[in-house]
């Protein structure tokens, strides 16, 4: 089993990265859960508003952006003869966005940016609050507006767009605040469910934090977005109703038979902020549980896909207590998904998120797949990213895609 695959649009480019092999997988790690300490809090955000972007960037959990040296994970699969190749940064440097006189609203904020917009909006119609996923427009009259340079990445970006305008025709913007990525694939998976997932039918799924917590007395350090001096043991009944919100508004809206009535309700689901976040949270959960779970197959000897490795192989996230610590708890605070974190979002929900890479264009990354090789009867959702750090998504398949 390999991570991630891509397919290509075109010649390859050339990449900045030092090819290095990954160290072997440590079958003897196993940390207590007592002796797992907390981890520094996430590095400061800044601030940016940009138009371009940079191929050499990338951006990690905390938020920030960083021109770094890339390691190439080469990962030999143990059935298949072939490599994988994950990108994770190793040094770090901050560097400037050229900022356009078109360039919008900066989308990646941080907390305090957020909180103040919240104070703000207190005494303002909800009508004109900001839209969680704004409403459809031409995608290639939004790459227009977006991308009317000439550098380099201009023309990079606007040649991806064209290339996704053969399959979809129009775009939806997802609000940016270190949420996106959850928010444009549960936009997603919701437009076109047409039944509850088999996984939250089950009687355990609403009693997975009362489970966890009679094993994992760590997870007591889950920290809510609403509430985020609490602690586990005082809120599991809170994200015991996250889990039911979540499983009950699946179901109602995979009921919905007409395309534009489903659409509507997921419309009207997404300018609810409330009960928004509270499904963040419940995703959140269950991306902890399928870590969990990942963990403690690959201890037992049992094999686990690639990515779980590279999760893990992480110095911020060795075991799941950490991964919670130093990056489940901060998303949606200081900074959103990293693309290894992706996978575990997919394994979580049991979806294929296909992503159109736009900074990737010519390159056989344009398109990636998270997972590379899921459950043939996984539904796939796709989303379209200039710099890996935010997500869109595109609607409207052309009618000949769709036959």
């Amino acid at each position: 089993m390999t991570e991630p695959t891509s397919f290509s649009a075109g010649a390859e480019e050339k990449k900045e990265s030092v090819p290095t092999q990954l160290m072997k997988h440590k079958k003897e790690v196993g940390v207590a859960s007592e002796e797992l300490g907390s981890a520094n809090a996430a590095a400061d955000q800044k601030e940016q508003t940009t138009s371009e972007i940079r191929q050499d960037c990338v951006y990690r959990s905390y938020g920030t952006h960083e021109k770094t040296d890339m390691i190439k994970f080469l990962v030999m699969d143990q059935d298949a003869s072939k490599n994988c190749e994950l990108y994770v940064p190793v040094s770090s440097n901050r560097s400037t966005v050229e900022s356009s006189e078109e360039s919008e609203e900066d989308m990646y904020r941080d907390e305090e940016e957020i909180e103040r917009e919240k104070i703000l909006l207190c005494g303002t119609n909800s009508s004109e609050r900001k839209l969680s996923v704004s409403p459809e427009m031409d995608i290639m009259d939004y790459c227009r507006k977006e991308w009317r340079g000439n550098t380099p990445a201009a023309k990079r970006m606007r040649k991806g767009y064209e290339a996704v305008a053969q399959k979809f025709a129009s775009i939806r913007r997802i609000r940016g605040d270190n949420y996106c990525a959850f928010r444009a694939t549960l936009f997603q998976a919701l437009s076109q469910a047409t039944q509850l997932p088999m996984w939250m039918q089950s009687e355990d799924f609403t009693m997975l934090p009362e489970n966890l917590l009679s094993k994992y007395d760590w997870i007591k350090q889950w920290q809510l977005r609403q509430k985020p001096g609490k602690r586990m043991g005082e809120i599991s009944d809170e994200i015991k109703e996250y889990l039911i919100l979540l499983r009950k508004k699946w179901k109602n809206i995979s009921e919905i038979k007409g395309p534009f009535e489903k659409q509507e309700a997921c419309d009207e689901l997404f300018k609810n902020e409330e009960e928004e976040y509270s499904l963040y949270e419940a995703l959140k959960f269950l991306m902890l549980n399928t870590a969990i779970e990942l963990y403690n197959a690959d201890k037992s000897g049992r094999r686990v896909p690639v990515f779980s490795w590279l999760l893990f192989a992480r110095d911020t996230s060795s075991n799941p207590c950490q991964l919670m610590q130093n990056h489940l708890n901060h998303i949606g605070h200081s900074g959103g998904l990293e693309q290894v974190e992706m996978f575990l979002l997919a394994y979580a929900l049991q979806y294929t998120i296909q992503v159109y890479r736009l900074y990737k264009y010519s390159t056989d990354e344009f398109i990636t797949l998270y997972p590379n090789d899921p459950e043939e009867d996984w539904p796939v959702v796709t989303l379209i990213t200039e710099d890996d750090r935010h997500y869109n998504i595109p609607v409207r398949m052309c009618q000949e895609t769709m036959l």
